[in-house]
């Protein structure tokens, strides 16, 4: 890549987040917290940003109560929640390091750590520490660090039970942000980039197996990008969909087999440049920069997705023969996003645009409203919490709103950091935890 914008970076794409959580009614969860209510991976059990269990309260308080405050060291990485365990993976200074805390304490109950370099400037400014967010499966953590190293915990004990680096010197220009996924026994990362961010490509898409380490299967790709992987079930057959730098593609969860290819490259690097046709009526998406970065949306067998100027279109997979084909449902040019994952509710699309205006997009993929908030250049998590939707902004205020296609309605606002935040809020159950630059916060609505 040949230009490096001064200002934004896609740090916070891994989840990046504050962990505050926000009990709204009934008393503290105790180590029993249900697993339905679990916050496992990069936006949620199912990475599609929907929390379970949460009872907007009939009012809302004027502030939150701060229940405990845990200094975990430099991240813009997400926690993972399952059961009464909160996994918070960071950077000292020195060392890479996951932390397992009490849900509900925030009391340290393991650490285990690894030496590594962080981020450097100008790519990192004052976000060394890692981006991607911790997964969590069968009994194991798995990790990705800021250098492209992958690591396997046991989730119990934190004894490292394997670790790769075996694209050691490659990561994106802007360090390593996609976080890894879980399917049935296998992990799947999007590793490797440039050399040292800048020089020749040297990049996959692997399959190891948790149990051991074991390569299960590699696809070779053009340059990793920044946006995580998702997972699309087509007439039963499992596919991972991910963003390269110059690709969007989808390949087989079990054999890594390719299916189905288009070009999708936004903003730098090679990349097509923004269209001119990128504003519109509030929506203004194309920044004059962009990356391959947010997370392929998957709705049954529809793929929604976005880019910096590249609008946003929703696209419906079927088996063609061995491969897949993909028929657009509807592409919405007014609304773009470039550093967040749009959130799919009731059939209506919901994402921020880089001018920082909240959108919803319809069940014809026509734009039903925008409205802006204050933000920052795009960055921002919305989160799907049943009967309301949760914003988090760099600024760290959590925005709860309706998600209505009939206009924008502010619930209530809550500063829940004092520094910035660019993750998401991990809602689990009537909690919602948030992450800032260095610690994690538990917070009550009460």
């Amino acid at each position: 890549m040949s230009h490096t914008p001064r200002r934004t970076y896609p740090w916070h794409l891994p989840l990046i987040g504050i962990v505050a959580a926000i009990v709204l009614t009934g008393p503290m969860p105790g180590t029993s917290t249900a697993h339905a209510d679990d916050w496992p991976q990069w936006r949620g059990p199912n990475r599609d940003a929907k929390a379970t269990g949460f009872t907007a309260p009939k009012t809302w308080p004027k502030e939150l109560t701060k229940k405990w405050k845990v200094t975990v060291g430099k991240s813009d990485a997400t926690p993972a929640l399952v059961g009464d365990k909160l996994y918070v993976f960071a950077f000292d200074g020195t060392n890479e390091v996951l932390h397992c805390l009490d849900a509900t304490t925030g009391k340290e109950i393991w650490q285990e750590k690894y030496e590594t370099k962080g981020a450097t400037p100008p790519a990192a400014a004052v976000h060394e520490g890692p981006r991607s967010s911790p997964a969590v499966a069968d009994g194991k953590v798995v990790t990705l660090g800021v250098r492209g190293v992958l690591s396997c915990f046991d989730a119990a004990t934190g004894k490292n039970l394997w670790r790769k680096d075996e694209f050691k010197g490659y990561w994106p220009q802007f360090y390593t942000s996609s976080s890894p996924i879980i399917v049935d026994g296998l992990c799947i990362a999007q590793l490797g980039g440039k050399e040292n961010g800048r020089g020749n490509n040297k990049s996959s898409i692997v399959a190891y197996e948790m149990a051991n380490g074991n390569e299960k299967w590699k696809w070779d790709s053009d340059a990793t990008a920044y946006a995580s992987p998702s997972l699309l079930t087509v007439d039963g057959t499992k596919v991972i969909v991910a963003e390269t730098e110059q690709n969007l593609v989808a390949i087989g969860a079990v054999d890594g087999k390719p299916l189905w290819k288009i070009p999708y490259a936004v903003g730098m690097g090679g990349g097509a440049p923004p269209p001119k046709t990128g504003g519109g009526k509030g929506g203004k998406g194309g920044m004059g920069r962009g990356y391959n970065a947010s997370t392929p949306i998957t709705d049954g067998q529809t793929l929604i997705y976005s880019g910096a100027g590249r609008g946003t279109k929703a696209v419906k997979f079927e088996k063609k023969g061995d491969e897949l084909a993909a028929k657009e449902l509807w592409n919405n040019t007014e609304n773009s996003v470039g550093f967040n994952t749009p959130i799919v509710k009731n059939g209506l699309v919901f994402g921020l645009t880089g001018q920082n205006s909240v959108f919803c997009i319809d069940k014809d993929g026509k734009t039903a409203w925008t409205a802006p908030i204050k933000g920052r250049g795009g960055y921002g998590s919305i989160v799907d919490a049943g009967s309301v939707l949760f914003v988090l902004t760099p600024a760290a205020e959590l925005i709860a709103f309706e998600p209505s296609d009939k206009g924008y309605k502010d619930l209530a606002t809550y500063k829940v950091a004092d520094g910035d935040t660019y993750g998401y809020p991990v809602v689990s159950g009537n909690r919602i935890y948030v992450k800032d630059g260095d610690s994690v916060t538990l917070w009550t609505i009460e």
